[in-house]
C-alpha cells in the first residue's frame, strides 16, 4: 500500500503516507487554496441562498496561467482569436458558473487538508489514510487541480507529457516541481484504479 491507493471493502480507498509525503501534500493543498482565493462564506450570499444562486462571478478569464488552466473558457480555444459572439458566450457562462466551480475546488482542497490533519502518525512516522467514496472524489478533484496548476507553472502542455520530464538533470531548478507533478499523477492514477477495481 505504501505510495499508492488500494481499494477498501465497501467502497473508498486507502494509502500509506510517511510524514514527508503528508507534509508535501498538505503544503500543496494549502497553496492551491491560496491560489483559488477565499470563499464567500461571510458575504450576504451566505445568509441568503437565493442571493447566492443569483450571484454573478467574473466575466473575464483569469490572467494567471495556473488559474486560467483551472478555470478555462467554455467557448473557443485559449490563445486563439475568438469572434465577438464566442467571447460574449464565454463571459456569460463564466459569470454564472465560476463561483460554484471555485467553491467546489476550494472544498476539494479543504477535504485533502482536513483528511491529512486527521491522521495520527504511527511508530515509523507514517499513517494510513482511509477515504470514503466522498473523500475519494474530493481527493481526485484536488489531485487533478494540483497537477493542472503545476503543469501551468512548468509550462507543460498535453503534448509535453513524456520522457522529457523524466530526463531533467538534477541541477534543473524545475526538477522538484516535476517530481511532485509525476508523484501526484501516480497517486491520482492509483486512486482511479482503486475506485474502478
Amino acid at each position: 500500500m505504501a505510495g499508492h491507493f488500494e481499494p477498501l471493502a465497501g467502497g473508498g480507498a486507502a494509502v500509506a503516507l510517511d510524514e514527508v509525503e503528508i507534509s508535501i501534500l498538505r503544503s500543496l493543498a494549502v497553496q492551491l487554496l491560496e491560489l483559488i482565493g477565499p470563499g464567500e462564506a461571510d458575504g450576504p450570499e451566505a445568509a441568503d441562498p437565493l442571493a447566492r444562486l443569483f450571484a454573478e462571478g467574473p466575466s473575464e478569464p483569469p490572467t494567471d496561467p495556473a488559474l486560467a488552466r483551472l478555470f478555462p473558457d467554455a467557448y473557443g480555444t485559449p490563445g486563439t482569436e475568438q469572434d465577438r459572439q464566442e467571447r460574449a458566450h464565454a463571459a456569460e457562462f463564466r459569470r454564472y458558473t465560476e463561483n460554484d466551480l471555485r467553491e467546489r475546488k476550494r472544498q476539494d482542497a479543504l477535504g485533502v487538508v482536513r483528511s491529512l490533519d486527521s491522521l495520527t502518525p504511527g511508530g515509523e512516522g507514517g499513517a494510513v489514510l482511509r477515504l470514503d467514496p466522498d473523500g475519494c472524489r474530493q481527493w481526485l478533484g484536488a489531485l487533478n487541480d494540483l497537477r493542472l496548476t503545476i503543469a501551468a507553472r512548468l509550462e507543460i502542455g498535453d503534448e509535453d507529457e513524456g520522457d522529457a520530464l523524466y530526463r531533467l538533470p538534477d541541477s534543473d531548478p524545475r526538477k522538484p516541481m516535476v517530481m511532485a507533478y509525476l508523484w501526484l499523477g501516480g497517486l491520482q492514477e492509483t486512486l482511479v484504479e482503486a475506485l474502478t477495481s
